[in-house]
C-alpha cells in the first residue's frame, strides 16, 4: 500500500487502488451515484447538463460513471457519450457495439492457436526407404 492525499479533501490515507479518494470521500460520492441514478429513474428526459446541476455533479463525473458502465441510458434517452473510436452516439461504456465486435475478433484472431508443422519422416519408415525401378 501507498500513501497519498485525497483528491477531494487532502487528507492523507492508505491507496489501494482506483480513484484516490480517502474512504469518507469515496462515501460521499457513492452517495452522489445513487442520488443520481435515482435521479435519472424519475426524470429520463433530462439532460446530462440537468442531471449535473440537480445533482451537484460535475458532466465529466457523470461520463465516467457511463464509461464504467455503471449508468446505462435508455434508447429513447438523449444523453449518451461517443464511442470512442468511431465516435458513434452510445448509452453505455466506451465502445459502440460495432467496434466492440471488430476488437473482439482482432484479438481473438491475436491468440488462436497455430497448427503444428507436420512431423519429419524418420529414416527408418517405410517412405524413407530407397526404391530401385529395374529390379
Amino acid at each position: 500500500m501507498e500513501v497519498r492525499n485525497c483528491k477531494e479533501c487532502g487528507k492523507i490515507f492508505n491507496y489501494v487502488e482506483g480513484v484516490p479518494l480517502c474512504p469518507a470521500c469515496a462515501k460521499k460520492m457513492e452517495d452522489k451515484f445513487e442520488g443520481v441514478k435515482e435521479y435519472i429513474y424519475d426524470n429520463p428526459n433530462a439532460s446530462i447538463n440537468q442531471v449535473a446541476e440537480d445533482n451537484e455533479v460535475s458532466v465529466q463525473q457523470i461520463k465516467r460513471w457511463i464509461r464504467e458502465e455503471r449508468l446505462s441510458f435508455s434508447d429513447s434517452s438523449e444523453i449518451g457519450i461517443e464511442c470512442e473510436k468511431c465516435g458513434a452516439m452510445i448509452k453505455t461504456g466506451r465502445f459502440c457495439k460495432a467496434c466492440k465486435k471488430r476488437l473482439e475478433t482482432t484479438f481473438g484472431n491475436m491468440y488462436q492457436v497455430k497448427k503444428a508443422p507436420e512431423p519429419r519422416k524418420r529414416p527408418g519408415s517405410a517412405e524413407a526407404k530407397m526404391r530401385f525401378l529395374d529390379r
